[in-house]
């Protein structure tokens, strides 16, 4: 079946060389998955990459993730930024694209030092995920302890300042550094003539929030929303489109590629 390309997503097929297009990783490229060390794209995910990348003028993985995992899994396409833990990182770089790497170093021991206190007191099916600056609790495999995966969060973040992130079935910890995926597409999108955004989170709302305000003000922007059954109802809410999970996303990001040719 040939997907065609929907009317939101057709100024960036006008002039490519100057469109943005941003994308999540978990939940968009690659399905969710009870353990996250185990996530990986979608077959035929990084070759589609490198397609956008020779194509539209801007091209981002922006995710949660640190910035070595999108960069062992999804390759390094030219003409794609890979950036993670929400801006802190990129592939190729020092920092993220809008962040002082001292600002993030100055962060290291606090952090590891509340990833110890949650691995010395998570009760069981509770795991903690590391990441270089911060780390995430899930409690897929024990959604009883929601409870005290919250409190001990909100506890970290009284006492150190930190940022909470809700996820899918997860509570991510992060620096207070005035970073999300709404700055980084901030940053990116800026002389560009048309964006969009593919996410599936809570994590993704600052980047739609971001080109919502873009289209006030003129610009033609799509949100797209990828969803499943556990998917935040506020993720499609806030969407100008909506795909069935992954495979959705990368049928209509195929047809992307193919309506701009070569």
């Amino acid at each position: 079946m040939t997907v065609r390309v929907p009317a939101v997503l057709e100024p960036l097929c006008a002039h490519p060389e100057t469109a943005a297009v941003f994308l999540d990783f978990d939940g968009t490229l690659s399905p969710i998955v009870d353990d996250p060390s185990l996530a990986r794209p979608l077959e035929g995910v990084p070759a589609l990459l490198a397609q956008l990348g020779s194509r539209f003028g801007v091209v981002a993985v922006v995710s949660g993730r640190p910035a070595a995992f999108l960069g062992e899994h999804l390759g390094r396409p030219a003409g794609v930024r890979l950036i993670g833990l929400y801006g802190l990182e990129e592939v190729g770089q020092v920092a993220g694209p809008t962040v002082d790497p001292a600002a993030v170093a100055r962060w290291v021991p606090v952090m590891a030092a509340s990833a110890e206190a949650a691995e010395a007191s998570a009760p069981a099916g509770v795991s903690v995920e590391r990441k270089p600056a911060g780390f995430t609790l899930n409690f897929r495999h024990a959604p009883a302890e929601e409870g005290w995966v919250r409190r001990f969060a909100e506890d970290q973040r009284d006492g150190t300042g930190a940022v909470l992130q809700p996820g899918r079935m997860s509570i991510e910890l992060r620096p207070a550094i005035d970073t999300d995926k709404g700055t980084v597409v901030a940053a990116l999108v800026r002389g560009c003539t048309a964006a969009c955004c593919f996410g599936d989170d809570l994590g993704d709302l600052p980047a739609f929030e971001v080109l919502g305000a873009l289209a006030a003000e003129g610009l033609p922007v799509a949100r797209v929303a990828v969803v499943d059954g556990e998917s935040p109802a506020a993720v499609a809410a806030a969407a100008d489109l909506v795909v069935a999970g992954p495979r959705g996303a990368l049928e209509l990001l195929g047809a992307l590629v193919a309506a701009v040719g070569g």
